[in-house]
């Protein structure tokens, strides 16, 4: 065993003691004496040998001086942890940076064994994934997703008894049934927000989680202050807004509306069934016309008033119209044309890196927690946060798309600052498109035709069920799925000489859920990226292959749902048993489509590489570089120059009214039409 494996040890089944047996039960962790908690420690010796006799792996936690670990303990072990709490994301912070400061993994492997069993789960193992990550010794570690340590947070509650029966009767593992998580299990079919599917997939909300990870909001410099972080946090929420709206054409619903005013009723309802093993409580819900409230919660330091955010939004926009945020002592610092979308990311998020947190407040983190918390604003009731208040379900919930519609607004606001791109910045001389289709990777299957249809999947639930059974538990859901298609395009590089490009291929509907055409500024709000890709041109004609799974944006099924133990380590470290989660989920590639048959553009660009290139050479093949559009590249600078979204982050000219009046002029750019049809049927992984 590695020497950093061992710490795996420690992220498996968190509400377990550390000395309860791991992986199956084939793996002990030996605590010196002083390390149990006062519960444990007048039946150590007897603990140890009932756990220890039958393990076929042992790990010896060195006696190290005990840490102090007094403000993280401020949070309850089987309380609720939320990273939009200033107050939580301040002990997660310094959590995180304790476990970075130990000086190797032996020291690292003590300090956190005496965290384990004294401080909230989600809080430790929130605060350990982020470290792993950025150690230097221990960032290559294949560390276990967040749904295979709290499985709960994704699933239907009622599944969890059933699968616990299942795996408490039948010894032998190869005799255990599936248990179906039924779809729509949230709400009946006379709820108007039919989309389900998209906001409670388990991918989506992995995806969602995940990022945040990726780029925590709070602790040391070097964890928080990660090339363009302010611009990802913009674009991966406006990625996500686009492709919400679009779905919602797809099953006749207008465009989200965002959160314009937060004294009007909130219309939209959510009842979200779901139970955390935690705390044996459920998420509160949030009844239809729900009045926001300010929120005075002492106990939790989350103690705000409407007003508060209104003003910091006012502020916002302020400076966006004026040009310039204001930093402290006065001192203004221009929003110019390549920096300034970075800096306002950070200042709405907000991150430890926001210029002025004490003038611009916490404008997206606060309207999190005013909702999550409409249900019960004084804690009157000692009720938790809803669903909007954890990254990990708060896409669940149809008001966080209102709320991230008026976020995005803001962002929006600041674009249309922008003059539009000019002829040099999107043409690429002496590169011309030929030609340009889609299709689907089976015999005879027409041009431009795309599918969807549902999938049913199993996924293993036995890691996540604290004092369950051993081994594989499963159970199935159903999801959205798209056949497999490529790209195929023509590039003719007439300048006599080898050039290099970047493809861009993005994809928006034609029209609205009532079937009118949308302008070419309201198309290019809804534009998906669906991949980004560098090409080598040489003279002549090139053609082009590209498949729709090698998709920038996008992780496979397998890197999302593989459950991790210590008895999988030594499996080989190719590229999809990688821990790398960091992307949307490749099942959600593609919009819904209608059965019909739903038209929409199909956009390719190649653009300049001489422009795009930030002088740094990577291989989208390897180290997880596959899904860089939303998740950047780990210890490197965001792999491509241009604007995140290029060329549909701006207004376009008046002039141009369509698609095609954009790309006319352009060689280096062509657009098609494509059909994405529904197939309403459930067709089972193989």
């Amino acid at each position: 065993m590695a020497d950093n494996t061992k710490l795996l040890a420690l992220l498996q089944r968190p509400l377990e003691p550390t000395f309860y047996p791991k992986d199956d039960g084939k793996t002990v962790v030996d605590l010196p004496e002083n390390y149990l908690t006062d519960r444990y420690k007048p039946i150590g010796q007897s603990l140890q040998t009932r756990f220890s006799s039958e393990a076929d792996t042992r790990i010896a936690v060195r006696a190290t001086t005990l840490p102090d670990i007094r403000f993280a303990e401020e949070l309850p072990r089987r309380g609720d942890f939320s990273l939009f709490i200033p107050k939580h994301r301040k002990i997660a912070g310094d959590l995180i940076k304790l476990f970075l400061d130990q000086p190797d993994v032996d020291t690292l492997m003590s300090v956190s064994s005496y965290a384990r069993d004294r401080l909230n789960p989600v809080l430790y193992q929130y605060a350990m994934a982020v470290a792993i990550q950025h150690r230097p010794d221990t960032k290559n570690l294949n560390i276990p997703s967040f749904f295979d340590l709290f499985p709960d947070s994704f699933v239907d509650p009622t599944v969890i008894p059933k699968l616990r029966e299942e795996g408490a009767v039948v010894n032998n593992q190869r005799d255990r049934i599936t248990i179906d998580i039924a779809m729509n299990y949230t709400a009946s079919d006379r709820e108007d927000e039919r989309l389900a599917y998209f906001r409670e997939d388990i991918g989506v909300n992995l995806h969602h989680w995940h990022w945040h990870l990726v780029y925590p909001g709070e602790g040391p410099n070097n964890v928080v202050n990660k090339d363009r972080r302010g611009e990802l946090f913009y674009y991966m929420h406006q990625q996500l807004i686009a492709r919400y709206n679009v779905d919602r054409f797809c099953n006749r619903l207008s465009r989200v509306r965002p959160l314009t005013s937060l004294r009007e009723p909130l219309p939209e309802g959510y009842f979200p069934k779901i139970v955390r093993s935690l705390t044996n409580r459920g998420f509160p819900a949030r009844p239809q016309n729900t009045i926001l409230r300010d929120l005075n919660r002492i106990e939790d330091d989350v103690v705000l008033s409407i007003t508060d955010i209104e003003l910091w939004g006012s502020r916002i926009a302020e400076s966006i119209d004026g040009g310039y945020v204001v930093a402290p002592g006065g001192n203004r610092i221009p929003l110019d044309e390549q920096t300034g979308i970075d800096v306002l990311g950070n200042i709405i998020e907000p991150s430890a890196l926001s210029v002025n947190s004490q003038y611009y407040g916490n404008y997206h983190g606060h309207m999190h927690n005013l909702i999550s918390f409409s249900h019960d604003p004084e804690n009157r009731f000692l009720e938790g946060y809803g669903v909007v208040g954890e990254f990990q379900t708060a896409m669940r919930d149809p008001a966080f798309y209102r709320l991230h519609a008026q976020v995005d607004n803001m962002f929006h606001r600041y674009k249309r600052t922008l003059q539009p791109y000019n002829a040099n910045q999107i043409g690429y001389a002496g590169v011309q498109i030929q030609s340009f289709g889609v299709q689907l990777n089976r015999a005879n299957a027409p041009a431009n035709v795309l599918l969807t249809y549902w999938q049913r999947s199993q996924i293993d639930l036995g890691t996540g069920l604290d004092f369950g059974p051993q081994g594989n538990v499963f159970a199935s859901f159903t999801h959205l799925q798209h056949a497999p298609f490529t790209y195929r395009f023509a590039v003719n590089n007439t300048t006599g000489a080898a050039r290099r490009g970047t493809c861009r291929i993005f994809i928006a509907p034609k029209t609205d859920e009532r079937n009118t055409p949308l302008t070419m500024d309201e198309q290019r709000l809804l534009m998906i990226e669906l991949d980004k890709f560098r090409v080598n041109l040489t003279p002549g004609v090139n053609n082009i292959v590209r498949r729709s799974e090698q998709s920038s944006v996008t992780i496979p099924y397998e890197r999302t749902f593989r459950p991790m133990a210590l008895s999988n380590i030594n499996l080989p470290e190719t590229e999809q048993f990688r821990f790398c989660n960091c992307g949307w989920p490749h099942h959600l590639l593609l919009p819904k489509g209608t059965a019909e048959g739903m038209k929409f553009d199909l956009f390719l660009m190649i653009s300049n590489f001489a422009d795009d290139t930030v002088n740094q050479e990577f291989n989208e093949d390897i180290n997880c570089n596959d899904s860089h559009s939303f998740c950047g590249i780990r210890d490197q600078l965001y792999p491509d120059k241009r604007h995140m979204g290029y060329p549909f982050d701006r207004r376009i000219p008046t002039a141009t009214r369509t698609l095609s009046d954009f790309t006319r002029p352009n060689s280096n750019m062509t657009n098609i039409e494509v059909q994405i049809r529904f197939t309403n049927t459930v067709i089972a992984r193989t």
